[in-house]
């Protein structure tokens, strides 16, 4: 039996953005132009999803009123793909401590790592201690299987 889990950045291109803006963390972001890329869970309650026009995303925020919330503006950001392969790099280094062999292919902002070994080897020496996947980059990751 085999333990593995996928890694999934939250809102990661907007989490990379609210990291080093953090004035944005509180209002409607969307990553991207005219295509939204990415939101953050504040733009999100209006609406505003990945795949999304841009002008639709724009305009589910200012009409906000016709469905029971207030008219904001939507901030966009545009992609620092440099910066989300820093981050994801760092995140590399965390996931190589538990799976030598992990590869990233599906993005920067999504990894399978295969945790048998690891596990195996905790229980081996005596440690049930659960592992915990931080980036130490100030993006959140949840882990799941």
């Amino acid at each position: 039996e085999r333990g593995c889990v996928v890694v999934d950045f939250d809102q990661f291109y907007a989490a990379v953005a609210m990291r080093d803006r953090p004035e944005l963390a509180e209002r409607p972001l969307a990553v991207g132009g005219a295509l939204v890329l990415t939101a953050n869970y504040v733009a999100r309650r209006w609406g505003v999803r990945s795949g999304q026009p841009g002008f639709v995303a724009k305009e589910l925020c200012r009409r906000g009123k016709e469905f029971g919330m207030p008219s904001v503006e939507l901030t966009f950001v545009p992609a620092e793909y440099e910066k989300y392969a820093e981050v994801a790099a760092t995140a590399m280094e965390v996931y190589r401590e538990y799976d030598p062999a992990v590869s990233c292919g599906m993005g920067y902002d999504e990894c399978s790592l295969d945790l048998t070994h690891y596990l195996r080897r905790r229980v081996r020496f005596g440690s049930h201690a659960r592992a915990s996947l931080v980036s130490g980059e100030g993006c959140g990751c949840p882990a799941g299987g």
